[in-house]
């Protein structure tokens, strides 16, 4: 058995998502990949796929064993790139996943211009406010924002955000400026799902942690409808600074309770780590990092209470 055309008819097939569509892809009879695959699991003495008529997924022992088969491939690829002489041009592909709004904001203009520095390297970028794991879903980078559990993973930070709470003037002017976290009980509150609980809002860290209860005139799920609904005058809303930061500057929006904030969030490149790094992904990382390092504490991430 040709060991390493095993792995990487093994990653076709849980890239492709089935024996056909790697098939196809290999441009090699279906039986062949099946054979390849079985044989595989032969060797090892597990199995590696759960197949059914609908779909096919990893084993836990599958899940670790590509993994490991990907750092294997691309190690050896590194190593032929390096004989041949290609190491003077980064290529391949690489997913980057991001927050939505940090990365419209802000790593989709730093992608664009590393994509014009770097022709040879294609992107896919995911935007979504959920976890995506990287090791179960092939990603390479992974913008984070927030503590990060203690992992496997690898973590460079490259900020932080704050956690403002911010209203219309249209609003402090009618229902009167919040001057302590204990006023919020006589104020109106939009609340976001993904950053605060919906019927109380935490202020401080540690031993002066305080939480306060709110009365959530709106819930909404995403942070682009608690922040206009704010402008509306709906009433107070809590969201990172990032995200209001252009309607504060257009005073469209006024930053509340600034000196009662908790911690500021970090905001980190998070990668699995490989050993070597794969230079397609070292590039990434050199580019990037000193890059949103720069945004991440200008004007484009801060609010100033007005």
């Amino acid at each position: 058995m040709n060991r390493l055309e095993s792995m990487s008819i093994l990653v076709a097939v849980v890239d492709s998502g089935s024996l056909s569509a790697a098939a196809r892809y290999l441009d090699m009879p279906l039986a062949t990949v099946s054979r390849k695959v079985a044989e595989l699991e032969s060797h090892l003495k597990t199995r590696l796929l759960h197949r059914t008529t609908r779909r096919l997924s990893l084993t836990e022992a599958g899940s670790s064993y590509v993994a490991a088969c990907r750092r294997i491939l691309e190690e050896i690829g590194e190593a032929e790139r390096a004989a041949t002489g290609e190491y003077a041009a980064p290529k391949g592909e690489l997913l980057v996943t991001a927050p939505v709004a940090f990365g419209r904001l802000h790593v989709v203009p730093v992608v664009a211009e590393f994509l014009a520095h770097y022709p040879e390297i294609d992107i896919s970028l995911m935007l979504t406010d959920r976890v995506v794991h990287l090791m179960d879903e092939q990603g390479d980078v992974a913008v984070r924002i927030g503590a990060l559990p203690d992992s496997t993973l690898m973590a460079t930070e490259v900020g932080t955000v704050r956690r403002v709470i911010c209203a219309s003037p249209a609003y402090l002017a009618t229902h009167g400026v919040p001057l302590s976290p204990h006023d919020l009980a006589g104020h109106n509150c939009i609340t976001f799902e993904v950053l605060a609980s919906l019927r109380a809002w935490v202020f401080g860290a540690g031993k002066s942690e305080l939480s306060v209860p709110v009365r959530s005139r709106l819930a909404v799920n995403t942070a682009e409808a608690a922040i206009a609904a704010a402008t509306l005058g709906v009433g107070l809303t809590r969201v990172l600074s990032y995200q209001v930061a252009e309607a504060v500057r257009d005073n469209a929006l006024r930053v509340v309770l600034d000196t009662f904030e908790s911690a500021p969030l970090p905001v980190s490149l998070v990668h699995k780590g490989q050993t070597p790094l794969p230079l397609k992904l070292r590039a990434f990382l050199d580019f990037v990092t000193p890059r949103l390092r720069l945004r991440t504490s200008g004007e484009l991430c801060d609010v100033t209470p007005t």
